[in-house]
């Protein structure tokens, strides 16, 4: 896999237009079992050298990394992203590890101000309240282990709630060097190098009377088992997918935040506390060669 701060791309692929032509130095324990794989699919193993789209040349996001531009993507984000609405006494989840009074309804309140500022979408005095509809993401989220003492709060919105829903997928009639959607895409996909262009974002949304943000979980491909910036014949299937928009629903995990403190606003009430025992975990994975 080559990886960039944002995107990337498998180092290797395969076609038929290779095959008896296979460019790649495996380590030796994997040589016949690739000439098994050649022979019975007739092709041939390459390296691959990928469009850069798909390693972050995506001129929305190179705009957005840029403070100079950032403004004014983020003014097409809010314009060009739809509006979607938390309904009234929709249930949703909200994680702590070890709090000090577990409880207490008020300690699944966002942070206080004064730790505001360490997360995704949370700004120096600019709290957020973190939550999902998914236990499991949740958990991931907090990086909570077995180990760990656990509880979740079920809260309900009192009124309904405008969030910012950057889990759509745009249709646009453009190039992935040219897209927002997956510029937006990559970012939430990225680690904490990104967290600076989140935060404008979440302070525009606010600043717009938007009440929060849907957005995807960095851990939305763990989850799911998807495979990042699929792509056929080095185009992405985000963009000529005949069913784009639930290609999009299937591989990302929507998380939110509420703005503010809206336990303490009364904007959100807590419905109950549980604690969460973790009794099972499972991985699914794969091998990938050492060398190639």
């Amino acid at each position: 896999m080559i990886c960039g701060e944002y995107g990337g791309a498998p180092a290797i692929q395969f076609n038929e237009f290779h095959y008896g032509k296979s460019d790649i130095s495996p380590s030796p324990w994997l040589k016949n079992d690739i000439k098994l794989i050649e022979e019975a699919a007739g092709i041939g193993f390459f390296h691959y050298g990928p469009r850069l789209w798909m390693v972050g040349e995506v001129e929305p996001l190179k705009d957005l990394r840029d403070p100079a531009k950032r403004s004014q993507i983020i003014r097409r984000v809010l314009k060009e992203y739809p509006e979607k609405v938390l309904a009234e006494n929709s249930a949703f989840y909200r994680l702590r590890v070890s709090p000090q009074n577990p409880s207490d309804p008020n300690g699944y309140d966002s942070p206080p101000i004064a730790l505001a500022g360490k997360g995704r979408l949370d700004s120096v005095g600019f709290p957020v309240m973190y939550g999902s509809q998914d236990v499991d993401i949740c958990v991931h989220e907090c990086r909570a282990t077995a180990q760990d003492d656990i509880f979740v709060a079920t809260l309900k919105p009192e009124r309904e709630m405008r969030l910012l829903d950057l889990t759509h997928v745009l249709k646009e009639n453009l190039t992935e060097f040219e897209s927002l959607d997956m510029a937006i895409h990559m970012l939430f996909l990225a680690q904490s190098h990104s967290y600076e262009i989140c935060r404008a974002i979440a302070l525009s949304a606010k600043d717009a009377g938007f009440d929060g943000i849907i957005y995807p979980s960095f851990f939305s491909l763990i989850r799911t088992g998807g495979r990042p910036f699929e792509t056929a014949y080095g185009l992405s299937l985000r963009r000529f997918h005949p069913q784009a928009e639930e290609y999009g629903r299937t591989f990302t995990i929507p998380n939110f935040v509420l703005f503010g403190r809206p336990l303490e606003n009364g904007a959100v009430r807590v419905h109950c506390i549980n604690r969460l025992i973790i009794t099972q975990v499972g991985y699914l994975g794969h091998f990938g060669p050492v060398t190639f």
